[in-house]
């Protein structure tokens, strides 16, 4: 049998807590909840999930900042809870290493298809068996991706990376030279029925960006055509 997958949920408001837990419980999830970012760094050291859902807002430790503990030792995907008022802290959320966003107030439904969306980028496909073999491999010049492992090296050295910036990073890599448009790195990188902004495959890029040149400080194969999306270099 398929072993659950677990959720952290971290939120100062105990009605979301319960009726959030209770929704992504119903769904075949475990769920460990946890009322400031304190406590939940703490379990989270001892015990990583599968993914996390944290406020932004919250006691003792906010939201940005359990990220970025959290970074230090786990790439987890991380799923921000956001005041509709908050939109800076969403984008800076997206560009510290979050998987996404949702605004309050929100549909409990719309947070359990995302959930399932991010999970289900983690798992190879219904039917597919995991094969070691070199052919899932991607490479690109210097980068070298592997899909089934969820690893990332330029020139050998890696590069850790959230799912969703693997997905569009593998999108660009996977057509050197073709230009994607922003909606078709969103479907790329999301479910169907998820809707995100183009400032969030913005800010995903220059994620990427910024990760790749603390690795080498020529990194350029990602270029911007204003007003059209992006390209991966043509060696």
């Amino acid at each position: 049998m398929k072993e659950k997958s677990t959720i952290a949920l971290v939120d100062d408001e105990r009605n979301i807590l319960t009726s959030l837990g209770m929704a992504l419980e119903a769904e075949g999830y475990k769920v460990r909840t946890y009322s400031d970012g304190a406590s939940a760094l703490e379990a989270l050291t001892e015990d990583p999930a599968d993914l996390g859902i944290f406020d932004i807002k919250m006691p003792r430790m906010d939201g940005m900042e359990l990220l970025r503990r959290v970074r230090q030792q786990s790439d987890m995907p991380v799923i921000f809870l956001t005041s509709k008022d908050e939109e800076i802290d969403e984008l800076f959320g997206l560009k510290m290493g979050a998987d996404d966003y949702i605004a309050k107030p929100f549909s409990q439904r719309l947070i359990v298809e995302r959930v399932r969306a991010i999970l289900r980028r983690l798992q190879p496909k219904d039917g597919q068996a995991v094969e070691p073999q070199v052919a899932h491999i991607l490479e690109r010049g210097k980068l070298k991706l592997d899909p089934e492992r969820h690893t990332c090296h330029w020139d050998n050295r890696p590069v850790t990376l959230t799912v969703t910036e693997f997905l569009i990073l593998q999108a660009l890599a996977h057509r050197p030279g073709v230009v994607k448009t922003r909606d078709a790195l969103m479907d790329a990188a999301y479910d169907d029925q998820v809707y995100v902004d183009d400032r969030t495959i913005d800010s995903h890029i220059k994620r990427l960006r910024k990760k790749f040149k603390q690795v080498d400080d020529s990194f350029d194969v990602i270029e911007t055509l204003y007003g059209v999306g992006y390209r991966f270099k043509e060696a």
